[in-house]
Parts: C-alpha cells; structure tokens; sequence
C-alpha cells in the first residue's frame, strides 16, 4: 500500500532527524558541535559512556542502508531510462541467470569511483546535494506539467496540486539563494550535469556507429530469447 508507506514513513523519518537534532543541540555546546568531526559519535562519548559505541555502530548501519538503497534506485534508473531511449542501449541490458541490470550498476560504481576521487568529503557533499535538489525540482517541474497537459491519464497516486505546488515554491527559493551564497559549489555540480551530453550523444544520439562496437556489445547481449549457454547480458526494452 504505497499510499500508507509514504504517509507514515515520512512523518516518522521527520519526526526522528528533529528530535536527534534537538538532542545534539541540547546536550552539546555550539563550540562542541563546531569542532567535532563526527556529531553523533561526539554525542554518544558525552553521554553514553560505556555504551558510545552504540552510536558509531548505528551510523554505519544507516550508511549501508543508504548505500543499499542507492545500488537500488540509481542502477534501476539508468535501466528504466536507457529502455526509454535516454541512455544508450548497453544499460537497458540485464544479466540472464539474475535478471539483475549489470550493465547499470558497473556505471553507477565507475561514477562513485570517480566522484570519491574529490577527495574532501565536504565537497563532495556540497556537490552532490546541488545535483539531487536541483534534479528534484526539475521532477516536480515535470509531475505539474503533465497534470496539466494530460489531466485524464491513470495515476496510482494523486495529491492535490497545492502541494508540489508549494514544494516548488521553496524550491526555487532555496536554489536561488544556494546560487547566491556558494556560486562556485553550484557551478562545478552544473559541469558534472552537463558531463551527460557527450554520453547522449555518443551513446544515444550517435547511430551509425562503427561495426567494431556493435560486434562488441552483440558478443556479450542479445535482443532475442534467453539461453544458458548464450550471451551473459539479454535486452529489456520497453
């Protein structure tokens, strides 16, 4: 039931990162906060004592949580967008026994790679977060122009359009001034975006490719049946 999943998930997450973040700005000073590199481990050596470990422990399993759930979402993207024609053929591709999307997953682990070569984990963040905040106004964007233009199409969920609405409204607010204060973070994620164009093209736009390439990829993927001793990788297109 999505509906019910999204009304009590994302209450109860708020709900959580607030009050975590009322208790460090309760037990700890604006000093502590300041110089400490790790917030949550910090809390715990100050008021856990012999059970400090506890809080390292659980940050890194919310680490391997949220890696989890990017192996997930990022590599299914690059597949749903590669079988809408987004992104070049290889990625709609998905493994024969495990029906997993291998070519999606090796790019999204070349990006990490390449992205942790930054080095400062501050920037890296700074980078990062622009990219998915300016990625996520950009889908709002999309949701109230086709609420528009195809009012009538079947959706599983709909909200009222006040909503997405008033998101959009922050949104911009809020892009607006993190052009304003940090320029240089903002350009440098707008450089990594624009990065995907010569992958558009060459990969997608680009059809006439030479024969070398498409024996290449015809060697390991197959558009037809499935069979166990073919080719590893079989196309899934829409």
């Amino acid at each position: 039931n999505l509906p019910r999943a999204i009304f009590i998930s994302i209450p109860l997450v708020t709900f959580v990162y607030t009050f975590t973040n009322i208790a460090y700005f309760t037990a700890m000073s604006p000093q502590e906060l300041l110089s400490s590199n790790a917030v949550a481990v910090t809390f715990g050596e100050k008021l856990l004592g012999y059970f400090s470990w506890v809080m390292p422990v659980s940050v890194a399993l919310s680490t391997f949580g949220g890696i989890n759930g990017y192996l997930f979402t990022s590599s299914r993207l690059c597949f749903s967008g590669a079988r809408e024609g987004h992104l070049p053929s290889l990625l709609a591709m998905i493994h024969v026994k495990y029906c997993t999307p291998i070519p999606a997953l090796l790019v999204c682990c070349l990006a990490t790679l390449i992205i942790m070569l930054v080095g400062d984990t501050y920037t890296l963040i700074n980078y990062v977060s622009f990219i998915n905040y300016l990625c996520y106004g950009v889908t709002i964007i999309g949701l109230i122009v086709l609420r528009w233009k195809k009012p009538k199409i079947f959706r599983p969920i709909k909200v009222n359009l006040l909503i997405p609405i008033a998101y959009l409204a922050f949104w911009a607010f809020l892009l607006v001034f993190s052009l304003y204060s940090e320029p240089v973070v903002c350009g440098v994620g707008l450089i990594i975006i624009f990065t995907g164009v010569p992958v558009f093209f060459l990969g997608v736009y680009w059809r006439n490719k030479p024969k070398c390439v498409n024996r290449l990829i015809g060697k390991h993927c197959c558009s037809g049946s499935v069979h166990s001793s073919g080719p590893l990788l079989v196309a899934c297109r829409a």
